[in-house]
């Protein structure tokens, strides 16, 4: 290799690429491998990472609890921006890997290191999204990232490997697809799930049943907000870790948050994914519903009108651009008023809105009734509609058909 690394800390989430990953880097660099691992809720997975590390070369293992910083100052922010990419992909996947850079870049800096490595391959997008960071944070760090100039041009490449040098990995041969898991979603992709005409078998879904399994009675929430992010659920006040974590449990047994899509990645190509995202379906339903009787008509539409561009910067690793940070800023000074209760219903898959309410809402009955109010003269609605017709008038006189 060209680059000459003292030490190396590794991303490291005890997968099937970062398990070989270790090993490789030993052989070729022939320096320390700090091995590190976020945890930003993954769960049971975390529990062989230390000793499995050590056991395939790294020196030393770091498990960062990153569970609180995660949902508070990564995961709320992108909520309170109704931040979907393409239609329906709520982003749980790009958003933690700014979260995962910056601490691995604090690691570094700490350990001495001044190189940093990932398992992502260099077809994907988180390629981009950790080195993004990590340039960002520190300019001069080196970067390696082994699918870009290895051999080990499969998945099963990967996995002979493992199998010679004795490396034990999670994924085999009969079940070929890669999981990626954190407190706001699970993600599921390659392998057989590379045909976009393959049905994943249902024992795949590792946070939801399905809606056909799910109770055959709805389940009623109610939801505080307060400027913008979630505080308490059923009156029960929560951390941001602890809250989703609650609302993941409500939606998963209510079959809440399962899509299948094909995405346009960032580095061109198509790419089939499958998103378990039970607890932030239910917060953007729940947060919608009260921005609906709080949020001004015309502050709401150029806060909509962001949210491509806004979705976009996430899902192609500009989380620390200058971009996001000043459409974050002005995002974030439209929930100042974005308080209230929202009422959801979760039913087979459904998340349904039954109610909302405000101490100030915009919402007001007296005004928008069918009966008889003082607050609105119906006729000052003909002037209304005659000006706004006016210029519809002019262009049919011109330019109309004849």
């Amino acid at each position: 290799m060209d680059t000459k690394v003292n030490k190396i800390v590794l991303a490291y989430s005890g997968g099937l690429d970062t398990s070989v990953i270790i090993k490789w880097l030993k052989e070729q660099y022939g320096c320390e491998i700090i091995a590190f691992a976020a945890d930003v809720g993954q769960g049971a997975e975390l529990d062989p990472v230390r000793e499995k590390a050590l056991a395939t070369g790294a020196s030393k293992v770091y498990i960062e609890d990153l569970k609180e910083e995660f949902v508070a100052d990564f995961v709320f922010p992108m909520l309170r921006a109704n931040a979907f990419y393409e239609h329906n992909y709520l982003l749980g996947t790009s958003i933690a890997r700014p979260l995962i850079a910056k601490e691995q870049i604090r690691i570094a800096a700490k350990e001495g290191a001044d190189g940093v490595s990932h398992g992502a391959t260099g077809k994907g997008n988180d390629q981009v999204r950790f080195e993004l960071a990590y340039l960002t944070l520190n300019p001069h760090i080196k970067i390696i990232a082994p699918w870009r100039h290895w051999d080990l041009t499969s998945r099963s490449a990967l996995l002979d490997y493992a199998e010679k040098h004795g490396i034990p990995v999670p994924v085999t041969k009969s079940k070929p697809y890669s999981m990626d898991r954190n407190m706001f979603h699970v993600s599921y992709e390659g392998g057989v799930l590379e045909d976009p005409w393959y049905a994943p078998h249902e024992d795949m879904f590792q946070l939801s049943v399905s809606p056909e399994e799910a109770p055959d009675k709805p389940t009623s929430l109610e939801i505080e907000y307060e400027a913008g992010d979630p505080v308490a659920v059923n009156g029960e006040r929560m951390s941001p870790a602890s809250l989703l974590a609650r609302l993941n449990e409500y939606g998963g047994q209510n079959g809440i948050g399962r899509i299948d899509i094909v995405e346009n990645r960032f580095v061109g190509m198509k790419s089939r994914g499958i998103y378990e995202t039970p607890g932030g379906t239910i917060l953007h339903a729940a947060h919608r519903a009260i921005e609906s009787i709080t949020l001004d008509r015309e502050v709401m539409y150029l806060r909509d009108s962001m949210i491509p561009t806004y979705a976009r910067a996430i899902y192609n690793g500009f989380w620390y651009s200058p971009e996001r940070e000043l459409m974050q800023n002005t995002i974030d000074a439209t929930q100042v008023n974005v308080n209230g209760t929202a009422r959801v219903k979760l039913y087979k898959g459904n998340c349904i809105i039954t109610g909302r309410k405000a101490d100030k809402s915009l919402y007001d009955e007296k005004i928008a009734t069918f009966e008889e109010d003082d607050g609105f003269r119906q006729d000052d609605a003909e002037g209304f509609i005659r000006l706004n017709a006016l210029r519809l008038k002019i262009y049919s006189e011109i330019f109309g058909k004849k």
